[in-house]
């Protein structure tokens, strides 16, 4: 996790030095700080009810986040939260989103490329349309906002609040 946030890290700072580019500002605002909480919430509650209502998503999102979960520890569920929404939502919504162009295609994009990342095996493919659909969520906020901040937010929030869902069902299964 650490590794990829670094890699996506360098990948984003490599593309603005070799294409220099207007990165999407991030302005701290309480107003957009909560309209990422309550997209993180949004995007959260609809991936319960997916999980709940769709058994191929159920099972692709378990095959994936047991990859990533499983062998981490309660306090490790904090740098899961930040380390990824921070590091792809630089990358994708901070430098790609902008070199594409804040419009349709720059959207697509990089709602596509955040999905393809979440691709661990073919079998993966539920999980990797949710992803893709999250990124184009991820990506519109930012373009409607005109601040990082937004997908950030919503990024952190949802994979903490998945993360810890996830590590309860472990403990205690149904």
């Amino acid at each position: 996790m650490g590794v990829t946030a670094v890699v996506l890290l360098v990948i984003a700072k490599a593309w603005l030095y070799f294409e220099p580019t207007k990165q999407l500002p991030m302005t701290l605002s309480w107003y957009d700080a909560g309209l990422g909480m309550a997209l993180g919430g949004g995007i959260t509650l609809a991936s319960a009810l997916l999980y709940e209502g769709w058994g191929h998503y159920r099972q692709s999102a378990d095959e994936y986040l047991k990859i990533v979960l499983q062998p981490l520890r309660w306090p490790d569920l904090l740098w899961l939260g930040l380390l990824p929404g921070l590091s792809e939502e630089l990358l994708f919504r901070g430098v790609m989103l902008p070199a594409i162009g804040l419009n349709g295609l720059g959207i697509l994009v990089s709602g596509a490329s955040f999905g393809v990342l979440h691709l661990s095996s073919l079998q993966q493919w539920p999980y990797v349309v949710w992803a893709t659909v999250i990124g184009l969520l991820l990506a519109l906020s930012a373009v409607l906002t005109g601040n990082l901040l937004v997908p950030i937010v919503a990024h952190v929030v949802t994979n903490l609040a998945s993360s810890v869902v996830w590590k309860l069902r472990q403990v205690n299964p149904a």
